[in-house]
C-alpha cells in the first residue's frame, strides 16, 4: 500500500512539474519567431567625419568619446533624456525620458516613459525600441551641436 501511495505521490509531483508555464511572456514583443519592436541602426558615417579638415574635429572626436562611454555605461533601470539632453541627468529641460529596459551586445532597449507636448516623442509613451549603440552616440553628438 504504502508502494503505491509514494509511487502516485510520485506521479502527481511529476504531473505538477510538467504543468509549468513555459511559453514565452505574450507581452514581450521581440521573443521567438520575430519583433515587432523597431531597432535604429547607427549611421554608416560619423558625424565627426564631417568636420575632418575643420577645427571642430578635435572637439567633436572629444565629444565621440563621451557619448559612446556614457552610452555604454547604461545598464537596465537607468532614466535617460532623450530629447533634450541626452547624455545628462534627466532633469526639467528634458522633452522626454525613457527607461533602460533591456541591453545587449552594441545594442540597448530603451521604452519611452514621460514626454513634454513639445518632444518628438509626444504621444510615444511606453513604446519600445532598440538602438544601435552609435545611434545613441549619434543622438550625443547632434544635442552637442555636431
Amino acid at each position: 500500500m504504502r508502494r503505491m501511495w509514494v509511487s502516485g505521490g510520485l506521479v502527481l509531483a511529476l504531473a505538477g512539474c510538467s504543468s509549468i508555464e513555459t511559453r514565452p511572456n505574450p507581452q514581450d514583443e521581440d521573443v521567438l519567431f520575430g519583433s515587432n519592436v523597431p531597432v535604429y541602426p547607427a549611421p554608416k558615417v560619423s558625424r565627426c567625419a564631417a568636420h575632418a579638415k575643420s577645427s571642430l574635429r578635435g572637439p567633436c572626436e572629444d565629444a565621440l568619446y563621451l557619448g559612446t562611454t556614457y552610452t555604454r555605461r547604461l545598464s537596465v533601470g537607468d532614466e535617460v533624456c532623450i530629447d533634450g539632453g541626452y547624455g545628462e541627468e534627466v532633469g526639467p529641460a528634458c522633452k522626454a525620458r525613457a527607461a533602460v529596459i533591456d541591453t545587449g551586445t552594441n545594442k540597448v532597449k530603451l521604452e519611452v516613459r514621460g514626454t513634454k507636448p513639445d518632444s518628438r516623442w509626444f504621444n510615444s509613451e511606453m513604446r519600445h525600441a532598440w538602438y544601435e549603440e552609435g545611434a545613441l552616440v549619434d543622438l550625443y553628438l547632434a544635442e552637442q551641436g555636431y
